[in-house]
């Protein structure tokens, strides 16, 4: 995996240097030293746990600011379908996009429409994809789970989906229908993304399957919701400018991928523990009730994103209620013809396997690496306390080998060998010289 600047971040300002995070990391990509949490770049997947359960709020995901939507002539708003329950009291998605042309945009293109054009391209190539694979097809539109499974398992890459995401889709359809309809160039148009999480806005600077970008900007729902939200009371006479159906919306939330592909033997799982578990699973053949495979490291779907304000159960019925009232004509694909090429559709390349797990690029000395750790690991009390400011035992044996801890970080260890000194004081403090020893007492 290339290097790359993640979007989730730490405020050492704020940063108390306690274990909440390094022990939800589902990388082990954090560890605390000198009273501070450092995050190991190659580790991080930009999932947002660490935002999540940090109580001193040290953790954040960098967006841009809303400024530079002033850089461009013709500004467009990629608004994810997870906003459409992030406001109470709201029935119809027109006021929560007309609100959004009130916020200074010139157009709006809704990623849900997209999504319904993606879930009709996976649905004609799903039985051509499971003919070729050993086990179920994995859903790629979650730019978190296509990391995770290249860090952790990446013998999975093969069964993951090489499509285009919504949101990349939605990005190109858009500059493409705005330079017909103004006449601008491509630069001249700017792109802007609404993101509930971290990781769509690392995966939009850094494309997954492909080379270059396709958005100019990308901000944080939670920030952008506080401009909106005044705007969205104050809108009375909504403009009709919803054009996407229900199964484009329900794609915020777990289960809307499957549902909108038509695949019956799916399963959908949220939530990065339960992910795991499933990708356990998968990797060890115990896994055969389902073709399709729908994963999102987030609660309840995207709308569950760590920056998304709503809580994800409210936001989801919210979505649903909206669903409801949406016209069935709507649920049908209109994206040009133009922007469905197979070169845009599909992956340019595959994700580089990336493996945690690798101790060394020369196999002799990681199996050398590989035997002191599990036998350093062996001393090791196994408890997982975190006081070493490593996730676990096993970590900070990784981290001991490696050169990045000792192992008096261990606190039990470090007692034993407090104990051992304390012993050899007391010895020395009873020791005489042989001039000045009693003899009959040796």
């Amino acid at each position: 995996m290339e290097s790359i600047t993640h979007s989730v971040t730490l405020d050492a300002d704020k940063c108390k240097g306690c274990i909440n995070c390094i022990k939800r990391c589902p990388t082990e990509a954090i560890r605390v030293r000198n009273g501070k949490a450092v995050i190991m770049s190659d580790h991080c997947i930009d999932c947002g746990e660490c935002i999540r359960v940090c109580p001193h709020h040290a953790k954040k995901a960098i967006s841009d600011p809303i400024s530079i939507i002033n850089n461009y002539k013709h500004k467009i708003a990629l608004p994810a379908p997870s906003l459409y329950g992030q406001f109470k009291s709201v029935r119809d998605v027109n006021i929560i996009l007309t609100a959004l042309v009130n916020c200074g945009f010139d157009d709006i293109y809704e990623v849900a429409l997209a999504a319904q054009t993606v879930a009709d391209y996976t649905k004609d190539i799903l039985p051509g994809a499971r003919a070729l694979l050993h086990g179920p097809l994995i859903s790629s539109a979650c730019p978190v789970i296509v990391k995770l499974i290249c860090v952790r398992y990446p013998g999975l890459l093969d069964n993951v989906l090489k499509t285009i995401t919504p949101v990349e889709l939605a990005a190109i359809a858009a500059r493409a229908k705005a330079v017909k309809e103004t006449g601008l160039n491509p630069d001249e148009i700017g792109v802007f993304f609404i993101s509930p999480c971290p990781a769509k806005i690392t995966a939009s600077k850094y494309r997954i399957g492909y080379d270059g970008t396709v958005i100019d900007g990308i901000f944080s729902m939670s920030e952008f919701f506080v401009k909106l939200l005044p705007i969205v009371e104050k809108t009375r006479e909504p403009k009709g400018l919803s054009v996407a159906g229900v199964r484009g919306i329900s794609w915020s939330c777990s289960g809307g991928e499957g549902s909108a592909i038509g695949e019956s033997l799916f399963i959908a799982v949220d939530g990065i523990d339960n992910v795991i578990r499933v990708l356990d699973e998968i990797e060890n053949d115990k896994f055969t009730s389902a073709r399709f495979v729908e994963l999102g490291a987030c609660p309840g779907g995207c709308v569950g994103g760590c920056l998304a304000v709503e809580n994800p159960f409210v936001a989801r019925a919210r979505i649903q209620r909206m669903g409801v009232e949406l016209e069935e004509d709507k649920n049908t694909n209109s994206v040009d013809n133009s922007c469905l090429t197979s070169k845009i559709l599909n992956w340019q390349k595959t994700p580089e396997y990336n493996s945690i797990l690798r101790l060394d690029a020369d196999r002799s000395v990681a199996m050398r690496k590989l035997s002191e750790i599990e036998n350093i690991s062996g001393t090791l009390p196994g408890i997982d306390c975190g006081s070493c400011g490593a996730p676990s035992c096993h970590a900070l044996a990784e981290d001991i080998v490696n050169g990045a801890a000792h192992e008096s970080d261990c606190i039990f260890k470090l007692r034993e060998r407090m104990s051992g000194l304390f012993h050899e004081m007391a010895e020395l403090q009873e020791y005489m010289p042989p001039p000045f020893r009693d003899l009959s007492n040796p």
